[in-house]
């Protein structure tokens, strides 16, 4: 186990990943000489972020100040460590063994903890806690930037061995670009990885999940542990400690889970599809490119708090997040982005308006956010005689919900209903271009809200979404009293697109911020057309057909 053999800083073994092409670092010379300034910031920033080493691994118990941690580098130094162990101030002894097979009698005589396997370094090394390594060992190196105490190494001695690790012996390189890179643009990278390693750890089991997701959903939820995400639906539901949760779907799970999991105290946290989901339906069975997870509510239930709402009521908004959710939202709209399309939009008519243009959006009437947060209004064909009685002068354009146009969901209403209160029915013009040629928006709870507020038109909401009542819309519905703050258009973004949602590359399958996957879509990445999304397909015609709007 020398802290050699590897770099400091690498790609944690994500099991459905090519390695060659997840590496984030090579060991090899870099030709680069270590900087004392450049050293400081870049240790700086792998302090704060906690990266380095196996820190996607499980947790060691925190013992406290004083905590001795051994760390022999083979079975004949085993006697020595425990050694050094007693000639040190006394304190509670952790062994940590890389190799099961050295084994712990010695070890447990004499008092210590012992573990065996592969843990977080970060999980355990600490100011006050002293460590027993060898010089090539990297819990070494992470204890110096920690702020343990390396017990027989100097600092000098270990800002040298930092330089070579992080600067001289490690080649680095962007895994979604395929270049090279430095090691400051790794961290960013990296700092992502171990957030959602860390919000991943007490997922113990998932429920709700179609089975046609399942894949993608283990991957978006991975635990740095060897065993497979267990699915409640596959075996017998398990009875998990107090620490552990459950992943659910809302709108699938079982429908006893919710009390269940609140009699036993364990967890559920909520998961649904993000907000720049994918290019195709999910009623036509393409995964999801992005996820939420929430540990308090979810975002389309205005019944209680949620992660977004506590993000958006709470969160200090940095002056660079906010220039970078100011780029994102430049890029979304240029690219002509919305939840299940990208494709620009045509160049905005130089031409006015003879009369205001409203879009109403359709949704899915039994949709969990229209049920939850719909504050009464009843379908489709109310939202848009709510919308007429508020804009009757209006030139009225009513674009049906995809899902429902499709065949696989409920809301449908005749056209023949629908032109008493809408001058157009819009089918085949993607979501971007139908917002370049609109003034106002009217929704109950759909994303088409928030999808015009990036474009600055104006938007009405009928009932209660996630983009209410911060200040950006008109409600009619009256307010949510945990909503107080009111907020710009850039921390809405920042919010709602970078720290709410996970996003995972299509090309690499390995977890990206927002930008990479828009990237992808701006090069033409596109999904496969598979035999299961043709049969949904003819699924959804045949349905149509037989007016059948829901399976």
């Amino acid at each position: 186990m020398s802290m050699r053999a590897k770099p400091l800083l690498r790609t944690p073994p994500f099991p459905w990943a090519d390695a060659w092409r997840a590496a984030i670092s090579t060991a090899a010379p870099s030709g680069l000489t270590a900087d004392d300034t450049r050293l400081e910031t870049l240790t700086a920033g792998i302090r704060e972020a906690r990266i380095g080493g196996a820190f996607w691994a499980p947790p060691l118990p925190a013992m406290g100040v004083g905590t001795i941690v051994l760390r022999p580098n083979s079975a004949d130094e085993i006697p020595l460590r425990i050694a050094q162990a007693r000639a040190l101030p006394p304190g509670p002894i952790l062994a940590v063994l890389p190799n099961p097979a050295w084994g712990s009698d010695a070890l447990e005589a004499a008092g210590a903890h012992v573990f065996a396997g592969t843990f977080d370094p970060w999980s355990i090394l600490a100011p006050g806690v002293r460590l027993l390594a060898s010089a090539d060992d990297e819990w070494v190196l992470i204890a110096a930037l920690a702020g343990a105490e390396v017990i027989g190494l100097s600092s000098p001695a270990l800002v040298t061995l930092l330089g070579k690790a992080l600067i001289e012996n490690t080649i680095y390189r962007d895994p979604f670009a395929g270049r090279m890179a430095t090691a400051e643009q790794t961290i960013p990278i990296l700092a992502d990885w171990r957030r959602t390693c860390d919000a991943n750890r007490a997922v113990s089991a998932a429920a709700g999940m179609a089975w046609w997701k399942r894949t993608r959903m283990a991957q978006f939820l991975w635990t740095g542990r060897p065993a497979p995400l267990t699915f409640l639906e596959d075996k017998p539901r398990p009875r998990p400690s107090s620490q552990d949760g459950i992943a659910a779907w809302p709108s699938r799970m079982p429908p006893d889970l919710a009390e269940e999991a609140r009699a036993a105290d364990i967890p559920l946290i909520r998961v649904e599809d993000g907000f720049i989901r994918s290019i195709g339906l999910g009623a036509n069975l393409h995964p999801p490119l992005s996820i939420v997870v929430d540990r308090t509510g979810i975002y389309y239930d205005p019944t209680g708090p949620s992660d977004l709402e506590t993000i958006l009521e709470t969160a200090d908004f940095s002056a660079d997040l906010i220039e970078r959710a100011g780029r994102l939202t430049e890029r979304i709209v240029l690219g002509g982005i919305s939840k299940y399309e990208s494709a620009p939009p045509p160049a905005a008519d130089a031409a006015p308006r003879p009369r205001r243009t409203v879009l109403v959006a359709g949704q899915v009437e039994d949709d969990m956010s229209v049920r939850l947060g719909g504050a009464g209004v009843a379908g489709n064909l109310d939202l848009l005689r709510r919308a007429r009685a508020a804009e009757p002068d209006a030139h009225i354009l009513f674009k049906p919900h995809p899902d429902v146009d499709a065949g696989h969901r409920r809301g449908n209403v005749p056209d023949v209903t629908l032109r008493i209160y809408a001058d157009e029915i819009v089918r085949d013009e993607g979501m971007p271009a139908l917002l370049a040629r609109v003034d106002a928006v009217h929704v109950l709870t759909s994303l088409t809200g928030f999808e015009a507020l990036l474009r600055g038109l104006e938007v009405t909401t009928h009932g209660h979404p996630f983009f209410a009542g911060w200040g950006l819309t008109r409600d009619l519905a009256g307010p949510v009293p945990r909503r107080s703050r009111r907020l710009t258009r850039d921390q809405l973004v920042a919010g709602t697109l970078i720290l709410y949602p996970r996003y995972l590359d299509p090309v690499t399958e390995l977890p990206c911020p927002p930008e990479i996957l828009l990237d992808r879509f701006a090069n033409g990445w596109r999904p496969k057309t598979t035999w299961l999304i043709r049969a949904r397909r003819l699924q959804g015609k045949l349905a149509r057909m037989i007016g059948k709007t829901s399976f």
